[in-house]
Parts: structure tokens; sequence; C-alpha cells
């Protein structure tokens, strides 16, 4: 006879294997800190408003 092997300890192992797969992904998708998440508003912002300073604003001629 061949060996014995409990499947709910394999199908629950298994369904952990990729919820820590999906987990991983969405740590990188979305895992980032507070000061992270502002920094990046903060450069946004900046580059926002450099392009807005070079905006060229000509008069409409009717």
């Amino acid at each position: 006879m061949g060996n014995i092997i409990n499947l709910n300890r394999f199908r629950k192992r298994a369904e952990r294997e990729a919820s820590a797969k999906r987990a991983e992904g969405n740590r990188a998708k979305f895992g980032r800190s507070k000061a992270e998440r502002s920094a990046e508003e903060k450069r946004e912002a900046q580059a926002k408003e450099r392009l807005d300073q070079h905006r060229i604003e000509r008069e409409e001629q009717p």
C-alpha cells in the first residue's frame, strides 16, 4: 500500500502558500509608509508647480 495523505492538511497548506504570495504582492503594491506617501505627494506637487511656472500664457486675440 502507498502512503496515507491527509488531504485537508495538503489543501490548507496550499491555501496558506497562495495567501502568502498574494500578501507579498499586496505589500509591494500598497505597502508604503505614511512618510513615503507624503514624500511622494510633495514631489508631485513640486513637479506640478514647476511645470505651471514654465507655462507661457498668451492673450487671446478676437
